[in-house]
């Protein structure tokens, strides 16, 4: 989970106005805005831009001075060797039922000069405001994978997710295929576009990470590229970060024995069960699962519009004081729909043989992921030929959070591994 505490730095009109969908991208910020349909026709093709808007241009040193700058501990800047222009864009998807929607990204490009660039495709870890990813937050946790990437010379792009950012609806949590989706036809976009909009291309080789919620998202992505899903892109290697790759064999055991943090606990539960329910039909009514007075509130705080703060403040410590006895025992025993989502979130280390460079990074003692997740990765890539090894990142901390303080480390990591790798 990121950075629940913090709030966003939008004003509540706007906000109002992208969650309810009445103003296009364009609309949000002054800025240069492209159509994708020159002649206002509508295009429903998947990874069709419909809008891109530039958002910043940094100097090199100013893209250091940001990544130094955060009040939570500086990110390493070691990488950092050109300048950065950031877009934010929305592009044609489909939701988890194959139907047109749209959804919003972070397209970041180093001022390096040169025409032809290696893209890194970053997929981030939880967030409960829409207002909170990268495309729409300035602040330095949203931005800092898109500017140390960028700035140590690579094409990067950061989906949203499905209901985040300027998305509609409410994000599909954990939803693998639909994540899997929003990053390709991002790649797509980007690939399309990026040298009309900004006069770059993009290889075909893509390197690709993404932490905690991401890092299942990474997966997903690398998996489909590896089987064909588009063959102008090629993953040269795989970096996930802190991921939850296990949930029914240790992510929910970890929440009911309390290996992992109580209050973090109880708003992955929530956000599980909500969220799973949407696709795959969890429960009938929120109070067969959630106690009084939060079966009347759960759904409509988890709905993209309150702040993690408010979330933190209106949710109980404790999973036993948000859960019923048959909530409680539903995470325990997963049957029916709850069991049917995790064997699509579980699904994202089995039956696939990477033959790609595969690394997992991980925190030791990481009180949201704990580290029998990447362990249970390591295990089933290795019955299936693949040795993949784990980075030991340490006991890094942001925040006073040793699982935050893994996305920065790994990021410094992570930028020196791809940029070695030709």
């Amino acid at each position: 989970m990121n950075r629940t505490g913090k709030l966003m730095v939008l004003s509540s009109v706007t906000v109002a106005l992208v969650v309810s969908g009445s103003v296009s991208a364009g609309a949000v910020e002054a800025g240069t805005v492209a159509s994708a349909s020159a002649h206002g026709a509508p295009d429903t093709a998947r990874g069709r831009l419909v809008s891109v808007v530039r958002l910043r241009t940094l100097s090199a040193r100013e893209v250091a001075a940001e990544l130094r700058g955060d009040e939570d501990g500086a990110w390493d800047a070691g990488a950092v060797r050109y300048g950065v222009d950031t877009y934010r864009v929305v592009y044609r998807t489909v939701d988890p039922k194959g139907r047109p929607t749209t959804a919003s990204g972070l397209l970041a490009f180093p001022r390096n000069g040169e025409r032809r660039l290696r893209t890194v495709s970053f997929t981030h870890g939880t967030e409960l405001f829409k207002g909170d990813v990268a495309s729409v937050s300035t602040e330095v946790w949203s931005q800092a994978p898109a500017l140390t990437y960028a700035s140590a010379g690579f094409a990067v792009v950061l989906p949203d997710y499905l209901g985040l950012g300027l998305g509609p609806g409410r994000q599909q949590w954990m939803d693998v295929p639909s994540e899997t989706t929003t990053a390709l036809d991002l790649l797509r976009a980007a690939h399309s576009y990026a040298p009309v909009v900004v006069g770059r291309e993009l290889g075909r080789d893509v390197l690709i990470t993404g932490f905690s919620q991401g890092a299942s998202a990474a997966l997903g992505l690398a998996r489909a590229l590896e089987e064909g899903a588009d063959p102008r892109f090629q993953v040269r290697a795989l970096a996930p970060v802190s991921g939850a790759y296990a949930f029914r064999d240790v992510a929910l055991p970890a929440l009911l024995d309390g290996r992992a943090d109580p209050k973090d606990g109880v708003i992955y539960t929530a956000l599980a069960l909500v969220s799973f329910n949407r696709l795959h039909h969890v429960y009938d009514s929120p109070g067969e699962v959630f106690r009084t007075p939060y079966s009347r509130t759960i759904e409509g705080l988890l709905d993209g519009t309150h702040t993690g703060q408010e979330v933190v403040a209106r949710t109980p410590d404790t999973v036993d004081e948000l859960l019923t006895a048959h909530g409680r025992a539903l995470l325990a025993h997963p049957t029916g729909g709850l069991a049917a989502a995790l064997r699509v979130t579980d699904g994202v280390c089995t039956g696939w043989t990477p033959r790609i460079p595969v690394r997992l990074y991980y925190a030791e003692g990481d009180e949201q992921a704990v580290n029998g997740s990447s362990e249970h990765c390591q295990a089933s890539f290795r019955a299936r030929g693949v040795e993949v090894p784990l980075v030991d990142l340490g006991t890094p901390d942001y925040g006073g959070s040793r699982h935050l303080g893994s996305q920065r480390a790994a990021t410094a990591a992570v930028v020196r591994w791809f940029a070695s790798l030709r």
